[in-house]
């Protein structure tokens, strides 16, 4: 595949930050809004965009293809698990901030960024393994995640920096069942049973996948506008980490894995998946339990402003 075909596609969601950015600027988007529509992204249009994807016509991946990409996109998170406890000591990171680093080398935009990104780039036949690297990402966010930052959240407050009560988490394991894993399996479910659906559905559904790619770029704009640009590129550390996170560690998993497994899409999307900037969700949560969230949000904003050169370099290994 074209190199030039990803930069372009990293350049059109640039483009459409700028255009959130810009609205958030004339107070046309307000911080409100950019929540209301994170709502509407994670419970309406990445669902809808994953699920209308198991209804496209083509070849269909087998159960065994399936099988064979869950384990190697588990076997993906067990090195970058691995990595997050490793990263953090190379770079001298105080050992208060180690969870930033942990959620910021764990947790992707696999969401936001990825589905679309594949979308555009892999084509809609690659939607089937995003599910699977969601459905992961979605397990893993509210076990293992919430597992780190409450540590962290336990050591800040030992510190005196947070109070204790902003540490309450209260139905973890029942908020494993929301919008991001049910849509992932559903999508594989359908996926795998070949189901005939009435044209008004599957219509719908991709109209309303449709509009995943520019609301989710208008939130990321959001973002990035509320932040001063001395406080995203200020940080030595953070540029060397993206350097790891964002090149050399795709780069290194497809080779890893390349010897192992012989589908192009499975690598391909594994690529992107891994190379897409940092997920802002471990945000919301450290946010929820009144944690110091300035270092996962410089490095969330980075990370995304660096993929701009990054994805198209990692994609540079595309098969």
């Amino acid at each position: 595949m074209s190199i030039l075909v990803v930069l372009q596609q990293m350049v059109i969601i640039f483009i459409l930050i700028g255009v959130g950015m810009l609205l958030y600027r004339r107070n046309m988007l307000s911080e409100a809004t950019s929540k209301q529509i994170s709502g509407i992204i994670i419970n309406v249009t990445n669902p809808a965009l994953l699920i209308c994807s198991a209804f496209e016509d083509g070849p269909k991946v087998s159960l065994g293809g399936l099988s064979i990409a869950l384990a190697a996109y588990a076997a993906v998170f067990v090195i970058l698990i691995a990595l997050s406890f490793l990263i953090p000591y190379i770079l001298g990171v105080p050992k208060k901030l180690h969870y930033a680093y942990q959620m910021l080398t764990i947790f992707g935009n696999v969401g936001f960024i990825g589905i679309p990104l594949a979308s555009a780039v892999l084509g809609s036949e690659s939607l089937i393994f995003v599910s699977i690297f969601n459905l992961l990402f979605n397990l893993l966010i509210y076990t293992l995640g919430m597992s780190m930052l409450e540590k962290a959240a336990s050591l800040q407050a030992a510190e005196g920096e947070i109070s204790p009560a902003g540490r309450h988490t209260s139905g973890r394991l029942q908020k494993l069942v929301n919008a991001g894993t049910i849509s992932a399996a559903v999508t594989i479910l359908c996926y795998l049973g070949d189901f005939q659906v009435p044209v008004i559905l599957s219509s719908t559904l991709t109209y309303m996948g449709r509009a995943t790619t520019l609301l989710s770029m208008l939130v990321l704009g959001v973002s990035v506008a509320q932040m001063a640009p001395k406080d995203i590129f200020s940080h030595p550390k953070l540029y060397v980490f993206t350097l790891l996170r964002q090149i050399l560690v795709p780069i290194g998993c497809v080779l890893l894995m390349r010897g192992l497994i012989d589908n192009k899409l499975i690598l391909n999307t594994m690529l992107l998946m891994v190379a897409v900037p940092a997920a802002n969700m471990p945000l919301m949560f450290a946010k929820q339990m009144d944690m110091e969230t300035e270092s996962i949000s410089q490095g969330i904003i980075l990370t995304t402003v660096l993929s701009l050169v990054t994805v198209p370099a990692a994609c540079l290994f595309l098969s």
